[in-house]
């Protein structure tokens, strides 16, 4: 029999529907039933790709004994953590505070008034690798619940004040405001490059030792300080890091696209789930490397990754899905029994038989080993099996199979499509389906980018991901924004829109819609953009401390009001909002927009330089602050060939710190100009498409020449 979770639209919870645990998903009839039982709850938080949740349903949460237990002694709570961040975060700095990890999936033990005063992660059913067996900690619970619940009540009161004081900043006056603190000087830019070049592994790239997580915002901002400072040892770390990542074993290098992150060093070994925030975000850094570098190789990567979105992760509707799995069904084996990586490995064998002579040459390129290649593999979990990587460059496989370098390619180009078309009759992984704002703001951003910067990549195709971000764009507004109430929705699934939107919702959405608006020159987009900037201000912005909250605080099942700070697999709310109001205040001139950006940034103070790694987004964002940032206007029709060589010439060059404004003359200029009215006077000259070099709103002279345009940058 199906439990409650089964109405439930999350992907997550619905894979718990036929559990014989008696689920509630988060709400008040949970609540009001642990205060009718004075019972305790058990929360249990996860999401619908992640690996170690599927292992502690098949273990635990399908166990008859160990759902008596949870069915006799507690109320049982799911939650999606990408439905419910708001939930997540409050229960995870618990948990973290507490234990001094954290992950999924989380395990918490609440009172009936949601206050935590156990946790943990993962737990085996049983006692094993030193962590307690999760039917030992459900008894023993339940006992101390029975025995000592002053005890359990009077220390999850003082856990929870702890974690308010903690998180929290100390209470003011009414109407009191904290004086802002001044912007931290360049020295904390210095500062923070050298935080990352200490940690920078040389040998193979990336920051630290394993396991190894992509984190865009840090080559965000490297990149940002090459292009400030000219450093060109800054801009050597980022580019060798998105190198080594590309050529490693975390990119799928037959579909495209990347995985969640390397269990080595080497990038050679991945964990197989594939979420759209890092393929957003990783594509916006391949694109500045791109141009940072002038090597075509960066955004080949970036054009990839976005065919792999357009071609599985993409909605008919256009919005884009959320994750793909790690785990799939091995071919041939019984549709219960799920492996991780199953769907991208190959055997020698396998590779033999489906590319015949011409497979010696990509068994060099991917290095493929008779007895599977996967280092690190102490359980031998993947077998004779190999991942692919980059093993051996075409010049030398040209050299030791005595091909010619256009051969090489041309094999490696039809192998690749040969093993595609293979791989695609095995079971595939499981996809989670819904359609998250704040995630698909991040990839809108990465489409609209990517149609600016492949217009200067021979061959590429621009127009091809510009539909892509047009069309989720479209979607959002059709199905997650309500304009009566000027709410945004956090999640649609199944015809399904529900969850108001917290601040990365709006931050992110007004991102992609600032870099879509700068891909067409559509006043449609910025003027939305600015509508959504109001919102989030009025619910999130903290007036008397300043930055934003990460919820609006009318929930009152969520106990803490946060402000998240740290720049992690997704970059904070705040941060993001400080760069699109440093975007906003250099386009509309609203100074209020700029005073926010200022005690944003203050708040950190100098520290923000030993922090940056912490809050790597955030300080891209002073590094833009101290280059100052420039507005260059392109006057022309958008598909005449002066306009294009124009928007070649910008597309070409790195300037992180430039907004592009296209402007087509005659009724899209008239509509642009009321939002901004400074567009008004600028007119193509003698007929040419034109540019203007602005800054501060007053413009160079301007000019009609890819040549002139390139003396002025």
């Amino acid at each position: 029999m199906s439990n409650r979770l089964s109405r439930e639209s999350s992907p997550y919870l619905l894979q718990h529907a036929n559990n014989p645990v008696d689920w509630y998903p988060w709400g008040e009839e949970a609540f009001a039933h642990a205060r009718e039982r004075q019972q305790p709850i058990f929360l249990s938080v996860g999401y619908s790709t992640c690996h170690w949740c599927h292992v502690m349903e098949h273990e635990s949460f399908e166990s008859e004994t160990i759902a008596r237990l949870l069915n006799q002694h507690f109320i049982s709570i799911k939650v999606d953590r990408e439905e419910r961040p708001d939930v997540d975060r409050v229960y995870m700095t618990f948990v973290q505070a507490t234990t001094g990890s954290g992950g999924w999936p989380m395990s918490v033990w609440l009172t009936p008034e949601l206050k935590p005063f156990y946790g943990g992660t993962y737990f085996p059913p049983s006692s094993r690798w030193g962590r307690p067996g999760f039917a030992e900690v459900l008894t023993e619970l339940s006992r101390v619940w029975r025995e000592e619940r002053p005890r359990i009540l009077e220390a999850a009161e003082g856990l929870t004040e702890r974690l308010r004081s903690a998180t929290e900043a100390e209470p003011l006056a009414p109407f009191e405001i904290r004086p802002p603190k001044p912007v931290a000087g360049v020295e904390a830019l210095t500062e923070g490059v050298d935080q990352f070049g200490q940690a920078f592994d040389r040998r193979n790239g990336g920051f630290g030792d394993a396991p190894k997580f992509p984190r865009p915002s840090e080559l965000f901002f490297l990149l940002r300080e090459h292009a400030r400072t000219k450093d060109e040892d800054v801009k050597a770390i980022a580019l060798e890091t998105l190198r080594a990542m590309a050529l490693g074993g975390m990119r799928d290098h037959i579909g495209g696209g990347f995985h969640r992150y390397s269990v080595d060093a080497a990038w050679r070994v991945p964990h197989f789930e594939k979420m759209l925030y890092d393929q957003a975000q990783l594509t916006l850094a391949y694109l500045d490397a791109a141009q940072a570098s002038g090597e075509g190789f960066y955004a080949s990567i970036a054009e990839d990754t976005l065919a792999y979105i357009r071609r599985d992760m993409t909605d008919s509707e256009g919005g884009f899905y959320s994750a793909e799995d790690a785990d799939s069904v091995p071919p041939g084996s019984d549709a219960s029994h799920k492996s991780e990586g199953a769907f991208y490995i190959w055997s020698e064998s396998e590779i033999d038989a489906l590319l015949g002579n011409d497979a010696p040459i990509v068994k060099l390129r991917f290095g493929i080993e008779p007895g599977g290649n996967a280092p690190f593999d102490p359980q031998n979990e993947f077998g004779s099996n190999n991942l692919l990587y980059t093993a051996m460059s075409i010049d030398d496989i040209a050299e030791r199979t005595g091909r010619s370098i256009d051969d090489v390619v041309r094999v490696l180009g039809e192998a690749r499509q040969t093993l595609f078309d293979a791989r695609a009759q095995r079971p595939r992984p499981h996809l989670d389906d819904k359609v998250l704002t704040a995630w698909n703001g991040l990839m809108i951003a990465a489409c609209a980018r990517a149609a600016r910067v492949l217009e200067a990549q021979e061959g590429a195709d621009a127009m091809a991901p510009l539909g892509s971000a047009e069309a989720a764009a479209n979607f959002l507004r059709r199905r997650l924004w309500r304009e009566d109430s000027r709410t945004l929705l956090r999640r649609f699934r199944a015809g399904n829109a529900a969850i108001d939107g917290y601040s990365e919702d709006y931050a992110c959405l007004v991102w992609g819609l600032l870099e879509l608006f700068q891909a067409t020159g559509e006043a449609d987009w910025l003027a939305w953009a600015i509508d959504l900037q109001q919102r989030l201000d009025e619910q999130f912005w903290d007036p008397a401390d300043g930055a934003w909250f990460n919820t609006t605080g009318r929930d009152p099942s969520v106990l803490l009001r946060l402000k998240e700070e740290y720049d992690g697999a997704e970059p904070a709310p705040s941060s993001i909002s400080v760069w699109n109001l440093m975007t906003l205040a250099h386009l509309t001139g609203d100074a209020e927009a700029s005073r926010k950006v200022e005690r944003t940034l203050g708040r950190f103070g100098p520290r923000m330089g030993a922090a940056a790694r912490a809050v790597p987004f955030m300080i891209s964002n002073l590094s833009a602050w101290h280059a100052s940032i420039s507005q260059i206007v392109i006057v022309g029709p958008r598909d005449r060939e002066d306009t294009r060589a124009l928007r070649r010439a910008l597309a070409a060059r790195h300037l992180p710190f430039a907004i592009v404004i296209p402007v087509e003359p005659g009724e899209p200029q008239a509509r642009l100009a009321r939002l901004l009215p400074w567009i008004a006077p600028m007119t193509m000259r003698e007929d040419k498409a034109t540019a203007y070099v602005c800054r501060d709103f007053a413009c160079e002279q301007p000019v009609t020449s890819v040549a002139d345009l390139t003396a002025r940058l």
